[in-house]
């Protein structure tokens, strides 16, 4: 399937490592020209060369920390001015502490808000000139299934990612006749560093220390049975960036697996017979 994605300048945010660089990859191999950017110059610099290896367009690789609105900005008009244009921006980030609501005090709810959505929206409002200018652009917002599905244990990144998507939907309504959609991509629990890390320290609790046992744990409750791979992400997030989903705008597309249809009480009812409740 040709996704149309030749020759156009793809931005990425966090395109260093996990699903950033997942989606990275995907476009590059795509032959979109791909510039990433991240704080960290090693983990640019290993990133860089993977990706040259995959592209058949321009890479680059700036150090970035889109929290400083002015570094975001100039480093957006520089790879426009640099590539001849922008056409896809998608905006990577990390995730806040896991916990409840009553947990956290005022200043952690106002730094969520500050890591996960100011950043974002700054970026954004720094490329819509450009994918205007362009007449095509593909806005995308990686969040996480709080942005859909409401999670008790997760309430900074819930209120965080919701408040990223009314954003998305209002600049949605606004841009979609110069040819602009924007769209927010909301993964479960997928096999990144980060969720390899998180496996390893739940393991590190536990008698015989099996981070595998604890990532397919963590893929245990949806339809499949496991956790995402990065590919299987950044194959959806190609596809709302190419030029095939033009009619795709202003929506939350839950990659989680099925989890959210499969109910709340599926462990429970593991040990029932099947006509039980027929």
């Amino acid at each position: 399937m040709d996704l149309g994605l030749q020759d156009k300048v793809a931005l990425i945010a966090g395109g260093s490592s996990g699903l950033g660089l997942a989606v990275a990859s995907e476009l590059a191999a795509e032959g979109a020209n791909v510039a990433i950017a991240a704080r960290d110059r090693a983990r640019l610099e290993e990133a860089e060369r993977y990706l040259k290896g995959v592209a058949r367009g321009r890479v680059s690789a700036t150090s970035v920390d889109i929290t400083e609105p002015d570094a975001a900005r100039r480093w957006v008009d520089e790879i426009a001015a640099g590539m001849g244009a922008l056409h896809i921006v998608v905006v990577s980030g990390g995730s806040p502490p896991a916990g409840r609501a009553p947990q956290f005090r005022l200043s952690d709810y106002q730094a969520a808000i500050g890591s996960m959505v100011f950043p974002a929206v700054g970026l954004a409002l720094a490329a819509l000139p450009h994918l205007r200018a362009a007449g095509w652009g593909r806005l995308l917002f990686v969040a996480s299934e709080t942005a859909s599905v409401p999670i008790p244990s997760l309430a900074l990144s819930g209120m965080g990612r919701v408040a990223l998507v009314r954003f998305a939907q209002a600049l949605a309504a606004e841009v979609g006749l110069d040819g602009v959609t924007v769209n927010v991509l909301a993964p479960s629990a997928t096999r990144t560093q980060m969720v390899e890390r998180a496996a390893a320290r739940l393991a590190a609790l536990t008698p015989d220390g099996n981070i595998e046992a604890q990532l397919r744990a963590m893929g245990q409750h949806n339809a499949v049975g496991r956790i995402a791979r990065p590919a299987e992400f950044a194959a959806v997030a190609a596809f709302l960036a190419s030029e095939r989903a033009s009619f795709v705008t202003g929506q939350v597309h839950l990659i989680d697996g099925g989890a959210s249809v499969m109910g709340p009480e599926l462990a429970h009812f593991s040990d029932v017979p099947r006509d039980t409740y027929t």
